[in-house]
């Protein structure tokens, strides 16, 4: 190994690099952006046992009608 070898940086790496160099807060607002559509609320027990009592059974057979 060279006494001056350095590690390999892809282009994206180095691109994703500059980026967060330019922009400190841009992690930051990723995280935020993440909460808002994937992170879940913490669920309501109750809630979720009245759901289930009410719903409906389906039919075997969806497309045949009793009658």
């Amino acid at each position: 190994m060279p006494l001056f070898w350095k590690p390999y940086k892809s282009d994206v790496t180095q691109f994703i690099d500059s980026l967060k160099q330019r922009d400190p807060q841009l992690e930051a607002r990723q995280r935020q952006g993440r909460f808002l559509l994937w992170d879940k609320a913490p669920v309501d027990l109750d809630t979720q046992k009245a759901q289930r009592e009410a719903r409906v059974a389906q039919q075997a057979y969806v497309y045949h009608h009793k009658g």
